[in-house]
């Protein structure tokens, strides 16, 4: 049996800087396994090739969710990283990190490592901030953050409305203050996706006592006693649409050869996401025994919060008409446009291909009674019928409004015994009066933006919900029928002192050893906005706590 001292479980936005951090000394040697393939599909590195990757199924696990109640029954599609970089390598590569707010929050619930305080200096060792270094930012680390060159019309245009509207304009939302209407800052480098694999993982594969498996799908963490001293993986696993033996839940396709087993010296560390590390722990033998014990999975240790406290930023996305052809559907509805985007591209790193979806933002509040804004936006230059879906032949142009805190909670939980099969997932969205009344507020708040002086004159109408939603009880119907998420699920493997949370402040898998959780699964409650930079700060973090046990 091959032995290696850390084992990382899920080469995603986590699990490459832990494989980079922990073999940067070359001190240990250390085995990383990806159930996907490598990042050589070049719309991975092309920020606009979120849209080429969001429906395919050898980058991505296409999970859905069970029949959400609050979404009418509908199941809602949840796209996930499956290659280098995990969702680093598909995201819409938005830049930030939440309020202060958010991580003095997780210190008031008994974790005091993790105040604003305490993981400031560490977003700020993690990036290459292209506006150069402050109090608030750093340019000394791997992954970067660019700002947006050109300025487009339409994004000016929404900024300018809501400082009419009493929303101030922000440089920098991850500065002194978040609140406020500006453009993003993106994970992209010199025009290119600067996801985890590339910041972190590229410079360490030269490392010899790093190795790196791919298409090697973990299948369960193996135990002695109650300390993880391995794991098993299926090797040669892969996913196209030309294998056979479909799965009923995602639609992606598996072909894996017999299961290998490793060992792991000092720790095996899950981080597989928020979906599948606590689905991997249930698998394991660690999570709510009766749970467990319905599948005749020998319970190794309970923890009944494994699975538990699922959270979900769920977007609306109120589009409309725009009365000037300046739109991204306009560039897209043409050969001339199409090649002239490709050419300033290509030859100027330029232009939609180098932005991605999204350009503008707005951190705002819906009630003047609130202390901190509640809500987000992603502003794209575009519309369609969904993220990633082909553009209308309309001008058009989004806003998509999500809760940045939503109350609702979901669980994950294994299906069946079959690693292969994706667990049940479900979301439990809109399950309180807050969140139906933010969601509503959130749409309502789009649509005065585009009443003000400002922004009236680009529109022609509102494409969606449209003129016939016109009280709250239909607004919340069209976000009940429409929305979707902003692919940010966290929570499953909290992190706390109580009974039902997972994980200590160190992220050690509470009652057992040799085992931590580092992804998103961590958060105790989900961060106000995109989730990708602070989970690299998690990781950061999780490293020199590994080390620093190790020394």
């Amino acid at each position: 049996m091959d032995e290696y001292d850390y084992i990382v479980v899920g080469a995603g936005s986590a699990g490459c800087v832990m494989a980079a951090r922990l073999s940067a000394d070359g001190r240990h040697r250390v085995l990383l396994l990806e159930a996907g393939p490598s990042d050589r599909d070049p719309w991975i590195h092309v920020p606009i090739g979120y849209a080429k990757t969001m429906f395919n199924p050898v980058l991505n696990w296409m999970f859905r969710t069970d029949a959400d109640p609050g979404m009418n029954r509908r199941q809602v599609y949840w796209p996930r990283g499956k290659t280098l970089g995990g969702s680093s390598a598909i995201n819409g590569l938005i830049f930030i990190r939440g309020q202060a707010e958010d991580y003095d929050d997780w210190a008031a619930q008994g974790n005091a490592q993790w105040s604003f305080e305490q993981v400031l200096p560490w977003f700020r060792r993690l990036e290459h901030n292209t506006l150069g270094a402050d109090a608030w930012r750093g340019t000394d680390g791997p992954l970067w953050s660019s700002h947006i060159r050109v300025r487009h019309p339409l994004i000016d245009a929404v900024i300018a409305a809501c400082e009419e509207a009493g929303i101030p304009r922000n440089p920098d939302f991850n500065g002194a203050r978040q609140e406020g209407a500006g453009y993003y800052q993106l994970s992209t480098r010199n025009g290119f996706r600067c996801s985890t694999a590339v910041a972190y993982l590229r410079p360490a594969r030269r490392r010899p006592n790093l190795r790196v498996l791919t298409r090697a799908q973990t299948t369960r963490i193996v135990f002695e006693g109650r300390r993880a001293v391995g794991v098993e993986y299926r090797p040669g696993a892969r996913a196209d649409r030309r294998d056979a033996g479909t799965t009923k839940a995602s639609g992606v396709t598996v072909e894996a050869g017999p299961p290998v087993q490793v060992r792991a010296r000092r720790e095996v560390i899950l981080c597989a996401g928020a979906l599948q590390s606590p689905q991997l722990l249930q698998l394991s033998g660690v999570g709510p025994a009766a749970l467990l014990q319905s599948f005749g999975i020998p319970v190794v240790h309970e923890l009944p919060g494994v699975g538990e406290n699922l959270q979900d930023h769920l977007q609306a996305r109120v589009m409309f008409r725009c009365s000037r052809p300046i739109t991204t559907n306009d560039q897209l509805a043409s050969l001339w446009g199409r090649l002239r985007i490709g050419m300033e591209y290509v030859f100027m790193r330029g232009g939609p291909m180098a932005i991605g979806i999204n350009q503008g933002g707005i951190f705002a509040r819906t009630r003047p009674e609130l202390t901190r804004p509640d809500v987000q936006f992603h502003v794209a230059t575009l519309s369609s019928d969904m993220a990633g879906s082909p553009v209308h032949a309309h001008s058009g142009f989004t806003m998509s409004v999500c809760q940045l805190r939503p109350e609702s909670r979901g669980q994950v939980r294994i299906r069946s015994t079959d690693p292969l099969e994706p667990p049940s997932m479900q979301p439990f969205y809109l399950s309180t009066d807050n969140d139906r009344r933010t969601a509503v507020d959130g749409v309502k708040l789009a649509r005065r933006l585009v009443a003000t002086r400002a922004l009236a004159p680009f529109v022609i109408d509102e494409y969606a919900p449209g003129a016939q939603a016109a009280s709250d009880a239909d607004l919340l119907e069209f976000v009940r029928n429409h929305g979707g998420t902003i692919f940010h699920p966290s929570g499953t493997c909290r992190m706390g002192a109580d009974a039902l949370a997972v994980v200590d402040q160190q992220l050690r898998v509470r009652g057992v050893g040799g085992l931590r959780v580092v992804d998103c699964s961590v958060m105790p409650t989900l961060v106000s906005g995109n989730t990708n930079v602070p989970v690299v700060m998690i990781a950061e973090r999780a490293a020199a706590f590994v080390l620093g046990d190790a020394h």
